[in-house]
């Protein structure tokens, strides 16, 4: 499937990846497979998310879905490697990177995603596409010595400060890292030496009780200076954004909830969900980011006006702010919007849109159908 990136902004876009299980046990829809337990049945969702360096959602650009086989009588299961998946990922975003020749793409992805394999393949097609990934494996180098020692060994670049944010069990708090950078080469596992770049960002007097934050990134990137760091750095922290759409698609779209017959057509679902999803995020994320945005770049005339009409409100002649029609449609879905609620999230967000969109429905066949 695809469905981006809608326009391009001139710091390129991050082409994020990830994979998530979704859980449909109890259901009896054909064709589901196992899932981290045996006894679960459900599917597997990997797709390719499309966000600008500032995280404004710009699309989703394709998605693999399936099913994992059962194992047989000798506990092996078959089917293509699920490793497969990170290869022809970064070789969809290296050819989009063919047809968008003025935009620089760059693949992000988790530690899942450390398999020599594919860096190796985006070398042999020249890397059309940057690619920024977590490191997971503290590779032996040819001089004998160890990947993660021979970058603490060098002299730090400087350091990087950013606001993390409040999650499960979790302050928000200020954090301060520590940045080393080394260019290094690791074995390619054909006989060759594949040139990366390992970045690992330390954090520097974390709180008492607090784990300290510490990321290990590979990309092909040369970084010699600390503005280049950093700029990896904010890269992989937007990583996050992918998780934000899995959030959209399971809690706001409750995709899981979902009774089909077939895995076909929830296949089918989950490519329209997919969309759905990124709408939200992407008018929650700008809702925020620049609340006095026109309301009308981002919703039809007769969207926003339902907003107000089932708000009981005055409907403006002009446009209004994106983050008080925003704020309207969420008290559809629930948002009380008092003092201290903040701004609303991805549930009250979807289930107030669908009320308006079906509303702002009948407005425009009544306008159209009695020329009102």
């Amino acid at each position: 499937m695809h469905s981006g990136p809608h326009g391009h902004p001139s710091g390129g876009a991050l082409c994020l990846q990830d994979t998530t299980e979704l859980d449909f046990n109890g259901q009896a829809i054909e064709g589901l497979g196992p899932l981290s337990y045996e006894a679960q049945r459900g599917m597997y969702l990997h797709p390719t998310y499309a966000v600008t360096p500032e995280r404004e959602p710009l699309g989703i650009l394709d998605a693999w879905m399936w099913a994992r086989e059962f194992k047989d009588a000798d506990g092996n299961r078959g089917g293509a490697p699920e490793s497969l998946r990170w290869k022809e990922g970064y070789e969809r975003v290296a050819d989009l990177a063919a047809e968008l020749t003025d935009t620089r793409l760059v693949y992000v992805a988790d530690r899942e995603a450390d398999i020599v394999e594919w860096m190796a393949r985006a070398r042999d097609l020249g890397t059309p596409a940057d690619w920024l990934v977590r490191a997971k494996h503290n590779r032996a180098l040819p001089e004998g010595k160890t990947l993660w020692a021979t970058v603490m060994e060098s002299a730090p670049l400087g350091e990087v400060r950013f606001s993390l944010s409040a999650g499960r069990g979790r302050r928000a708090r200020e954090v301060r890292q520590a940045l080393y950078a080394q260019r290094v080469g690791i074995s390619d596992q054909r006989g060759a030496t594949l040139e990366v770049t390992c970045v690992i960002a330390r954090e520097v007097g974390a709180p008492p009780g607090v784990t300290a934050i510490e990321w290990r990134l590979l990309t092909n990137r040369a970084v010699e200076t600390l503005e280049a760091g950093v700029e990896l750095v904010d890269w992989y922290r937007a990583r996050w954004e992918i998780e934000m759409l899995f959030l959209v698609l399971k809690e706001g779209c409750r995709i899981e909830a979902l009774q089909l017959s077939t895995m076909e057509r929830l296949e089918r679902a989950l490519a329209l969900f997919l969309v759905v999803s990124w709408r939200i995020a992407r008018l929650m994320r700008l809702g925020r980011t620049v609340p006095d945005l026109d309301a009308s770049l981002l919703l039809e005339t007769e969207e926003w006006q339902a907003a107000y009409i089932l708000a009981k409100k005055p409907v403006p002649k002009q446009p209004p702010r994106l983050n008080e029609v925003l704020r309207l449609i969420a008290r559809q879905g629930g948002f009380l919007g008092r003092k201290g609620d903040g701004e609303p999230g991805v549930k009250t967000i979807w289930l107030g849109l669908q009320r308006v969109m079906d509303f702002a429905a009948g407005v425009k066949y009544a306008r159209e159908a009695h020329n009102l």
